[in-house]
């Protein structure tokens, strides 16, 4: 057996070990590179304390923090509560309406923070009490919210994209405008399915409301509406890099969470940092691990095996995609989006891009794949969440958000088979 295929098995052993015991993922990555080191003949403590530091010794990747710190401060200073707000003055009124007010709630405050986690807590802590009072069925509901706030990762600015552009090399402006159109269709999706369910829904309705008060809405919305204005116009502009704009976005929040909105103190604003200090180290020393591993795979040339393994695949690039994509929908039940991201995109990419793949068309489907993740059992995060907050029992919103799952499964399919829906607006959008 050669050393390339020794690794693979360490590799492949290795992370289905250590999460099978429970090792934090951070940690399975570097013993899992370590074994890989041992087995390839590289063994050396210098060389993993190395990867380690280069694993967050990026520029681009100083947008992670930046993006998790304007979530937070979109929770904590009003800004998304107004946006909710508006989408209910508008739309509140009709059959179902506060479930399209979460669809749309979810669009734009994906627009600005980037970040699934926060934008469904955000969304089931408001809307799920509200829909509650007006007899909504809440695994339903925490299921369209679920799947509501799992378009934050697809709609720029977007944490994933630029994990994903900097663990792979790829242009983060250009993932950033790949996933304009599939965030929208993504939300239209969930439209159609919520409409479908409110046929068999009988519900209290608001009353509408007038024209004078809709606009009062949106004009104490105004703040929050401008913020994805700055930030996508900015980068189209070239103002500032994406990086740039994730600390223009966290500097936009706390100017109007404490100067205009006046919702936050200076204790809140503690916790608001704490909060996003803890989540910020988690997903860094996910980055760390994760080039150890990575260091080993490109040593071990994994790729090229997995490229000799899938043959003839790589002449018929529809066929691969949906294999590669089945293979990601599989691992999304298992693995969180941004674990997938890091252990798994270095190895697939060059596979892709040798079969002819526009690697920014691939990126935004790697990210979309893993981001369904984040709604499908068993691990699921986004359904703890909606869980956590609504107290509810976890079974109960799997239930509610399987025919959003679907319609999720059904859009993917549909850009593997049309992939110009996603090239196309790129190469005019650029």
């Amino acid at each position: 057996m050669t050393l390339e295929a020794q690794a693979f098995i360490v590799f492949c052993l290795g992370m289905v070990v250590f999460m099978g015991i429970g090792v934090p993922m951070a940690f399975a990555l570097v013993l899992t590179g370590a074994g890989m080191a041992w087995v390839l003949g590289f063994w050396d403590t210098q060389l993993l304390a190395q990867n380690l530091v280069a694993g967050v010794d990026s520029f681009p990747l100083l947008a992670v923090p930046f993006f998790i710190l304007a979530g937070e401060l979109m929770n904590a200073g009003g800004i998304s509560r107004r946006i909710i707000e508006m989408a209910r003055a508008w739309v509140g009124h009709i059959q179902g309406g506060l479930g399209f007010v979460t669809i749309g709630a979810a669009m734009l405050m994906a627009s600005m923070s980037g970040s699934a986690l926060a934008d469904t807590a955000a969304l089931a802590t408001i809307l799920l009490p509200m829909m509650k009072s007006h007899g909504y069925p809440m695994g339903r509901s925490a299921g369209l919210m679920a799947a509501g706030g799992i378009i934050a990762p697809i709609i720029p600015p977007s944490m994933p994209l630029v994990i994903y552009g900097v663990t792979t090399n790829t242009s983060i402006s250009q993932l950033f405008l790949a996933g304009i159109v599939p965030g929208v269709i993504m939300g239209l999706g969930l439209v159609i399915a919520w409409k479908v369910e409110c046929r068999r829904l009988t519900v209290r309705q608001d009353p509408p409301m007038p024209l004078a008060g809709r606009l009062r809405a949106t004009a104490k919305a105004f703040w929050a509406l401008l913020m994805p204005v700055i930030i996508i116009g900015g980068m189209k502009t070239g103002v500032f890099t994406p990086t740039e704009a994730a600390v223009v976005a966290a500097f936009y929040a706390l100017v109007i969470a404490t100067l205009v909105h006046r919702e936050m103190t200076l204790v809140q604003l503690h916790g608001v940092l704490s909060r996003a200090a803890k989540t910020t180290a988690i997903v860094m020393f996910l980055c760390a691990g994760a080039q150890v591993a990575s260091y080993m795979v490109t040593l071990a040339d994994l790729p090229t095996v997995l490229t000799g393994w899938l043959g003839d695949l790589t002449e018929s690039p529809k066929l691969l995609m949906l294999v590669m994509m089945l293979l990601l929908v599989v691992v999304g039940t298992a693995l969180d989006l941004t674990p997938t991201i890091l252990i798994f995109a270095p190895v697939m990419l060059p596979i892709a891009v040798k079969a002819g793949i526009d690697p920014v068309y691939f990126g935004l489907m790697f990210v979309l794949n893993g981001t369904i993740g984040l709604i499908t059992p068993p691990v699921g995060t986004v359904l703890n969440v909606v869980a956590g907050v609504g107290r509810l029992r976890l079974d109960e919103v799997i239930r509610g958000v399987n025919p959003f799952l679907v319609v999720y499964l059904a859009i993917l399919l549909v850009f593997v088979a049309f992939p110009q829906i996603v090239i196309a607006p790129v190469a005019w959008l650029r």
